[in-house]
């Protein structure tokens, strides 16, 4: 079969990642000796700069690891949490019963930077300075604008110039947006970085690394983010103007934790995915439900296939709105949702007709709680704008995305990690460290008693979702993607093709996909589209008819938009393979 670029084959390494040149970075580490977490690393700082319209020095990550000495799997959690002043009475307070999408308010602790200084610490072999050293190069000299960079800067200019002040020092040089096909240069925070490599002293590797984690959460990094949260009253979806909640304190108290990944059986593969502070567990409750499916059986491309999986991810993001939370915080049935005798029941819901409803499952000793106005709040991001009144882009309710890594070493490591947030619609920068903050807050929601309420040094149930696979208990994949509510539905969808179909990472890439936006969104403001599935343009027109007649409301999408897909795999025989996405022409894998 015809695909857009090879299937990435080598020996030594493979990356693939979501942008050509961060991909030929994580290359670069693994051919001058580092492994794949040190590679990782480097990469994920490249993408700040590469990506900054989808993720930021400022934002979250989560990562799981395979540690090929031990032949143990672990996830590092990049998610922060909210500030202590972050309550419902908070927000009530301020007459507000959403987290707004942007500004200050929805900030969260910064979580990236911790995690990969972690993971660099207890698996990597390299310094701090020589993982940052490809990023501060791009920084000091300016790194290739790609479309989607210009115009996201383009998108927020007026609100940068009007409100976002010391966003406009940074986004627009010269008062101007920068044009495609140049460098542009971040000279600020290469300055950031630089000092953080200058702080990085100590008698080892380990404790050079936990300097510079000290410096950024517990020294200068935190002094100027809780300043600038607290001086500032600015712009947000909100239309008003709010001071931060994040403090220097909030910095100090949190570390990135290290988790066991969930796992979950299927065909004898086992598909590892974060906890339910992420939206991962919604993709084990869709294998679960498939599994009495003969999902081979299926054209891959067809509307059976279509309508099955979508009416079964309906079922497993039902639970993901009644059930999800941080569970340190919150409890959460996973022995229940993951079961086979509750998945049992649940496909007993599916028929061959498109259901409208949301139906969480019933849990004993639980309450499920979902939201049945978010389609109410469709027209909060269309509605015209009133006098006084900003509109939706504006107020920088654009939308930011998400960037993937995906990396196997020679010694058989491997990454998946999924950073984000800190993107540059998201927030003003903190002018003393040239970047903005992530607003995960968002995803919170403010009526008590809901297992996803917001609440002091609590983790937002995140869309991030980096997946690993293991089969006959070796570690086998690595794959994720961009995309929001999206995401653990076109990963989905790729595993189901590689397991039943048969398909190579980039055939199941490449292949048509699909998703449903039934349930509530995770960002502001939290809106629903009951029934709507789209498929790419690719699918046969035939296969919309049959969607369209089974009740879905079902349209075509363009010809390349499903997914941002990447993946790597290792093979018995010591063989590594690779894809990448080519919606977007910037994803890119690599590999020897």
């Amino acid at each position: 079969m015809f695909t857009t670029r090879p299937e990435i084959a080598g020996t030594f390494g493979v990356v693939a990642t979501t942008h050509w040149i961060a991909s030929a970075v994580g290359m670069s580490v693994l051919e001058k000796g580092g492994n794949a977490f040190d590679a990782a690393v480097a990469t994920a700082f490249v993408l700040n700069l590469a990506e900054p319209h989808l993720n930021g020095p400022g934002g979250d990550v989560p990562i799981i690891l395979h540690d090929a000495r031990t032949g143990t799997q672990h996830v590092i959690c990049g998610q922060g949490v909210a500030p202590d002043a972050a309550t419902p009475a908070a927000f009530a307070a301020l007459g507000l019963d959403l987290v707004p999408g942007t500004g200050l308010l929805p900030a969260v602790v910064p979580g990236a930077f911790d995690a990969w200084m972690l993971m660099l610490r207890d698996w990597g072999t390299w310094e701090l300075p020589q993982v940052l050293d490809y990023a501060i190069g791009y920084a000091i000299n300016g790194i290739h604008v790609v479309p989607r960079v210009a115009a996201g800067i383009a998108g927020m200019a007026p609100m940068f110039q009007e409100e976002w002040k010391t966003s406009a020092d940074v986004w627009l040089p010269g008062g101007k947006v920068p044009e495609v096909g140049t460098l542009f240069r971040r000279p600020a925070l290469a300055a950031t970085w630089q000092r953080l490599c200058r702080d990085a002293v100590g008698p080892s590797r380990e404790a050079r690394i936990d300097a510079a984690r000290n410096a950024f959460y517990r020294g200068w990094g935190a002094e100027a983010i809780g300043r600038f949260y607290a001086e500032n009253e600015l712009l947000d979806t909100s239309g008003r103007r709010h001071r931060g909640l994040l403090t220097a304190d909030d910095m100090a108290r949190w570390a990135a934790p290290v988790e066991a990944p969930l796992a979950h059986d299927y065909h004898g593969y086992t598909v590892l995915k974060c906890g339910p502070w992420t939206q991962g567990p919604a993709l084990l409750q869709s294998l679960a439900i498939l599994e009495g499916y003969d999902i081979g059986a299926m054209d891959p491309v067809g509307a059976e296939f279509v309508h099955t999986v979508t009416e079964a991810m309906k079922l497993g993001w039902a639970d993901r709105e009644a059930y999800y939370g941080d569970p340190d915080q919150a409890e959460v049935p996973l022995g229940t949702l993951l079961s086979r005798e509750y998945n049992d029941e649940r496909r007993g819901l599916i028929s061959d007709q498109a259901s409208m409803e949301l139906r969480p499952g019933n849990v004993l000793g639980f309450q499920p709680q979902v939201d049945h106005h978010a389609e109410d709040r469709l027209a909060m991001l269309t509605r015209a704008p009133g006098v006084g009144e900003p509109t939706m882009a504006r107020l920088g309710a654009t939308g930011g995305d998400t960037c993937h890594i995906d990396i196997i070493d020679r010694w058989g490591n491997m990454v998946s990690a999924t950073p984000s947030g800190g993107w540059l619609q998201s927030s003003p920068v903190v002018p003393e460290l040239g970047f903005p903050l992530s607003t995960r807050g968002q995803m919170f929601w403010t009526k008590p008693g809901h297992p996803n309420t917001i609440a002091p040094r609590k983790r937002p149930r995140s869309t991030l979702s980096p997946s690993m696979a293991l089969r006959d208990g070796q570690a086998w994949l690595s794959f994720g993607t961009p995309g929001g509510d999206q995401q653990d539905q076109w990963q989905l969808i790729m595993f189901l093709r590689l397991v039943h179909h048969r398909m190579g990472i980039q055939e199941a890439i490449d292949a048509p996909s699909f998703h449903t936006e039934h349930f509530p969104s995770s960002f502001w403001p939290r809106a629903a589209r009951p029934g709507k599935l789209v498929i790419e343009g690719r699918f046969d027109r035939a296969v919309l008819a049959d969607l369209l007649a089974r009740g879905h409301k079902a349209e075509l999408g363009d010809l390349w938009t499903e997914g941002r897909l990447s993946g790597a795999k290792i093979e018995p025989d010591g063989q590594m393979f690779a894809g990448a996405n080519p919606r977007g022409m910037q994803g890119y894998a690599i590999g020897r």
